[in-house]
């Protein structure tokens, strides 16, 4: 029924979205909000969000943590991710494998990321994967 973009957001994009905004993190939050892609999560990458969330120096009161997560959670789709995960190229942050299962998996058309090991496997991996404001520029209808 949705012809929503699927997409892949590591947890610093997500970061930059809600907590930081501006420019085209912005543009990224209003896509998820008007339906112009849907965020793909898995329990993996969910944990993560909500860890990091509770991170001291973002200074996010509990309630605080809950309503940026309402304003993301149920705009994404969870992905089940298969045991064993599906095949993804060596990574050297083991704690960006997960973002690279949730690609495969939910058959992501882009993973956004500003991490310099994700990007470098931009052209290994099934599906681009781009900064946040290449997204935008290529990926994003223009506004207005």
């Amino acid at each position: 029924m949705s012809t929503a973009m699927r997409v892949v957001l590591d947890t610093n994009v997500v970061l930059s979205a809600l907590v930081f905004g501006g420019g085209a993190a912005a543009r990224v939050r209003q896509g998820w909000q008007q339906g112009a892609c849907v965020p793909l999560i898995s329990t993996a990458t969910a944990q993560e969000l909500v860890r990091v969330l509770a991170y001291p120096k973002f200074r996010l009161s509990a309630p605080e943590q809950e309503e940026l997560l309402a304003d993301y959670l149920p705009h994404a789709k969870a992905v089940r991710i298969p045991q064993p995960p599906p095949a993804v190229p060596k990574c050297r942050d083991a704690f960006d494998v997960p973002f690279l299962h949730l690609a495969v998996a939910g058959k992501a058309r882009v993973l956004m990321s500003g991490d310099k090991d994700l990007l470098a496997l931009a052209g290994r991996f099934a599906c681009p994967i781009v900064t946040l404001e290449a997204f935008v520029r290529d990926y994003l209808p223009a506004p207005g």
